[in-house]
């Protein structure tokens, strides 16, 4: 007779603790460091309702290469401003503690002293090349820690979203529109 049990890894309760820990640890360094520099402003970028000057470096190196093969290079300008302002929108709607959990997640990927050592992108987001970014996105999707997984998973989310929630993104997964009333 053949086994058919899984082996799975086993995390013990001690792993699972410790993990919880650095995540917490990780997260609220992260946090500090961020409100103490100064990265962590509240104050919106000129022009959006949430998002600011410090989200915007990385989401502009982000959306580019999660919409690759969806939007054509000539398109790509307009397709990033509209997928921000999009997400802007989509962040204003949001409950103030999912909100928050957001504004940390960009924290994190703001800030030198953690983006380096969590990204694998050591310089400004400005200076990051497409693969630097696929890098981080798959680095992330299989990393073993469950809280950076939980990251990929709401970032992609949230820029997929913001994406096909904009009329032009209609056309390329065949969906005609809302119906007219």
């Amino acid at each position: 007779m053949n086994d058919t049990t899984l082996n799975a890894p086993q995390l013990s309760r001690r792993n699972l603790l410790k993990v919880g820990l650095l995540g917490t640890a990780l997260l609220g360094t992260a946090g500090l460091t961020a409100t103490l520099s100064g990265c962590s402003a509240s104050t919106p970028a000129n022009g959006y309702l949430i998002l600011r000057s410090s989200d915007l470096p990385f989401l502009r190196a982000l959306i580019p290469v999660m919409l690759d093969g969806a939007v054509s290079a000539e398109q790509m300008p307009q397709a990033i401003d509209g997928t921000l302002k999009s997400l802007d929108t989509s962040l204003a709607h949001l409950s103030p503690e999912m909100l928050k959990l957001t504004v940390q997640l960009f924290d994190v990927l703001a800030l030198p002293l953690t983006r380096g050592p969590l990204t694998g992108v050591w310089g400004s987001w400005d200076n990051a090349s497409a693969d630097d970014v696929r890098n981080f996105l798959a680095r992330w999707q299989n990393s073993s820690l469950s809280l950076l997984r939980m990251g990929h998973a709401s970032l992609l989310q949230l820029v997929m979203m913001a994406w096909y929630s904009r009329q032009e993104a209609w056309a390329h997964c065949g969906y005609p529109g809302p119906p007219t009333v």
